[in-house]
């Protein structure tokens, strides 16, 4: 009897969790897909596949997929640049490319990237989200790139100012983000129903009743915003902005889903992930969404962090969740009608908010200078170029920064009596530290014999080794040389 007992519960327990995960993406699903500039049911398209498709396969048991915050900008340019056609194949070339670094047990490589460097990221797209989100909060276009959206801004305030219908927007909108922001500070019994649903809830009844001059989301039904690309689209394959976008949109979906893999698993006791299967699994469900010309996919913290809270024991969670998505899809599409537009602003500027490490820097700066100045210039980049070219720069920055810090060198010099003067140097003797090395060898007596010790070197590269080399020659200087190994030099 225990056994069938453990298994009713663990079923009510499934049940349960996947409607409140249900309740916290429905809001979401749809934001992320307007913020994007897409329909709003692609977003719940992508939804149904991170249930039914991703939440079916292995990998990590308890983490929920869907459109996520962190793709929006990427999503939003390149509907932008390549046309709303084009974003199936780039989904689908992207889902392809997972299955393979999946195949290819690439997985746990997304573990090697430097924590500042990610939190730089989540915060560039935060920032990029909430510049963006402040015209959607009045009704407004934005401009369309980072800097413009801020460059804009002074003429958004005059402009929503004179405007009393921009007014009611960022009214409504104001107040979906004062909601979920106080909602959380209620007692856990009170939190019966997610912030983001009770935000844009109350935002919708006070549209219907008062009849407020807002903008509100347009429907076109499930199956007429399938499109599946088509064979134009795929010809785009060939410029190299499209691929380069394809590469962007896998390593960034990539890399959040395995960074909430790793959050995720440490919110619970129970399996942890096999990294390789949830890349393949992501992998798959995006290859699906690029075929029904959805939006991409990723783990999102948020629906897991609620899925394990409410405590969810199977996969079978994230699967309902996908199941209550499409019912709600399919059956009352039309409740979009009613959202205002603002208030899912509202909804992602307070994911945005939460992207910001607003806990994280202070701490980081006092005592790793070094990591918070990689996050600030990850999210600037992000912010003045675009996610791609910033999280290279990012990388590029963080790997400059480790080498400079294990590239310590000690040059000790002894020029007592009349012998010859003896310089011994110790530690990683690297072309970062080429130009020190040089400049105290260069202030050594030029009358006197020089012994150079280089025992003490636990690496010597190329650069140093040819100019130390070239340096004796020239100062017909005595060089002991370490025993190093052919990889050391």
């Amino acid at each position: 009897m225990t056994p069938r007992i453990s298994s009713f519960a663990t079923l009510r327990t499934d049940l349960s969790s996947s409607l409140i995960v249900f309740l916290v993406a429905l809001p979401l699903c749809v934001g992320v897909a307007v913020a994007s500039g897409a329909p709003a049911e692609l977003g719940l398209i992508t939804g149904i596949v991170g249930g039914l498709v991703t939440g079916l396969l292995p990998g990590s048991s308890l983490q929920v997929s869907g459109p996520a915050a962190g793709l929006t900008v990427l999503v939003f340019t390149a509907v932008r640049d390549f046309g709303l056609s084009a974003l199936g194949v780039i989904v689908l070339a992207a889902g392809l490319l997972q299955l393979a670094l999946g195949a290819l047990r690439l997985g746990r490589l997304f573990r090697a990237i430097s924590l500042s460097v990610v939190h730089g990221m989540l915060a560039g797209i935060g920032l990029v989200l909430i510049a963006g989100q402040l015209y959607a909060l009045a009704d407004r276009k934005a401009p369309g790139s980072g800097t413009s959206n801020i460059a804009g801004l002074p003429d958004l305030v005059a402009d929503v100012v004179g405007s009393g219908p921009a007014l009611t927007a960022v009214g409504v909108g104001a107040g979906t983000v004062t909601i979920m922001m106080l909602w959380k500070k209620l007692p856990p019994k009170a939190q019966m129903l997610p912030g983001p649903l009770v935000a844009v809830g109350a935002a919708m009844l006070a549209a219907f009743a008062f009849d407020l001059p807002v903008a509100r989301i347009e429907v076109n039904g499930l199956m007429a915003s399938i499109q599946p690309p088509g064979l134009d689209a795929f010809e785009k394959l060939a410029e190299v902005a499209m691929l380069t976008t394809i590469v962007a949109f896998t390593l960034i979906a990539s890399a959040e889903s395995l960074f909430s893999a790793a959050a995720v698993d440490r919110m619970h006791d129970g399996p942890k992930t096999d990294y390789d299967k949830e890349l393949m699994a992501q992998g798959a469900g995006n290859t699906v969404c690029g075929l029904l010309g959805a939006l991409p996919m990723t783990a999102v913290i948020v629906r897991s962090a609620a899925n394990v809270q409410a405590g969810a024991r199977t996969k079978l969670s994230r699967v309902l969740h996908g199941v209550w998505l499409l019912m709600f899809a399919a059956l009352l599409p039309h409740l979009l009608d009613l959202i205002p537009t603002a208030a899912l602003a509202g909804v992602l500027i307070h994911s945005g908010l939460k992207l910001l490490p607003h806990k994280e820097l202070g701490p980081l700066w006092r005592d790793h200078r070094g990591e918070a100045v990689v996050l600030v210039v990850t999210a600037g980049a992000i912010l003045l170029t675009n996610m791609f070219e910033g999280v290279l720069i990012g990388l590029l920055l963080s790997v400059v920064k480790t080498a400079w810090e294990t590239s310590r060198v000690q040059i000790e010099v002894d020029d007592a009596g009349t012998g010859p003067v003896r310089v011994r140097i110790l530690g990683h003797a690297t072309f970062l530290r080429l130009p020190r090395i040089l400049e105290t060898l260069e202030q050594l007596p030029a009358h006197r014999p020089t012994e150079l010790n280089l025992t003490g070197l636990l690496h010597l590269d190329h650069a140093c080794m040819s100019a130390l080399q070239n340096w004796a020659d020239q100062h017909n200087a005595r060089t002991i040389h370490p025993e190093l190994s052919p990889a050391s030099v």
